[in-house]
């Protein structure tokens, strides 16, 4: 079970978006520090945390842009976890994207992604 598979999508749902996006950011940050062929295993394990939460907020989601938005950015994490080699700057971009959805979360890119 993964560390997320309790949250509730009425849980999720209290939390503001930018949270929401900046949670799914602190699993991406996990990720990207597990780059190396030996991390494989726990790389796998924080994109599916990543995916739970991304999940959670497509569910919770009143807009149907953002609704939209997320399921296009999943695909990309779900492409990084199907893969059989890390690729660092797949991850950076896809990283990228999730932070560039609200405003709050974009201004975490220069101190992330430098």
């Amino acid at each position: 079970m993964t560390q997320h598979a309790s949250l509730s999508p009425e849980r999720w749902r209290t939390f503001p978006r930018d949270r929401q996006i900046l949670m799914i950011g602190n699993e991406m940050n996990r990720a990207r520090r597990l780059q190396a062929p030996s991390d494989r295993d726990s790389l796998r394990l924080a994109y599916e945390r990543v995916l739970r939460l991304t999940d959670l907020t497509v569910e919770v989601a009143a807009s149907k842009g953002l609704r939209r938005e997320l399921l296009r950015w999943r695909d990309l994490v779900a492409s990084l976890y199907v893969e059989t080699t890390p690729d660092p700057a797949a991850h950076d971009a896809a990283f990228r994207a999730l932070l560039g959805l609200t405003p709050t979360s974009a201004k975490q890119i220069a101190l992330l992604l430098h």
